[in-house]
């Protein structure tokens, strides 16, 4: 399950790219012609920007050892880009309202993924 964790990190930062290069170049044209708001834009781009941080995050995540917390990290890491990312993809493309309200839930997975991924550092203690 490791190593599908960290090929499925490699793959969501292969799509990130791919998605960063649209939102650059096939957006812009949007935004000149008036189509999208430059609000619109910027949101696209973090998208963009957190999808490839936090695929780096899950294949960093694959390479260590199974745990629990180790399981609640990559769940929260996909859903923070599925719910974050996407969202802003959403907004970006359509200023769906809505798609920007769920936004803050997917920065709260991604949160998650990080704290979970601290706990799973920190040291064991004997109870």
């Amino acid at each position: 399950m490791a190593l599908k964790l960290s090929a499925i990190g490699a793959i969501s930062g292969a799509l990130a790219v791919i998605i960063g290069a649209f939102g650059a170049h096939g957006l812009k044209g949007l935004l000149a012609a008036g189509d999208i708001s430059q609000r619109q834009f910027a949101a696209f781009e973090t998208g963009a920007d957190y999808h490839l941080i936090h695929a780096l995050l899950l294949v960093i995540i694959g390479l260590q050892a199974a745990a629990r917390w180790r399981a609640a990290a990559a769940i929260c890491a996909i859903l923070g880009m599925i719910l974050f990312s996407g969202s802003l993809y959403i907004y970006g493309l359509t200023g769906s309202k809505i798609a920007a309200m769920i936004t803050p839930l997917g920065g709260l997975s991604y949160i998650g993924a990080w704290g979970c991924l601290a706990l799973y550092f920190l040291p064991k203690t004997p109870s």
